[in-house]
């Protein structure tokens, strides 16, 4: 795995567990009772987007660090994924 192969693969699982976590505890305008001028209800009252990147570079880092280990190891290849024997080893 290449140090680019790395950062990119960092990037796409941080990215995909932080669309996962933003709807995570969300609390609307409408359901607090406080709707903002010029702001749809449906608005988030207190996204707390600091707390998720945090929590979401945290997780990212540990599955990235695992999926790393699993790549470099050898354990998975691949000729492993190639179900249809396209591949030529």
């Amino acid at each position: 795995m290449t140090i680019t192969a790395a950062l990119v693969l960092f990037a796409v699982l941080w990215f995909l567990i932080l669309f996962i976590a933003l709807p995570i505890n969300l609390k609307t305008q409408r359901e607090s009772g406080e709707v903002i001028e010029g702001t749809p209800s449906s608005a988030p009252e207190n996204p707390q987007i600091k707390k998720k990147m945090l929590w979401v570079t945290l997780f990212t880092l540990i599955i990235w660090t695992l999926t790393c280990i699993i790549i470099l190891s050898g354990l998975i290849s691949i000729s492993d994924l190639d179900f249809y024997g396209r591949l030529n080893e």
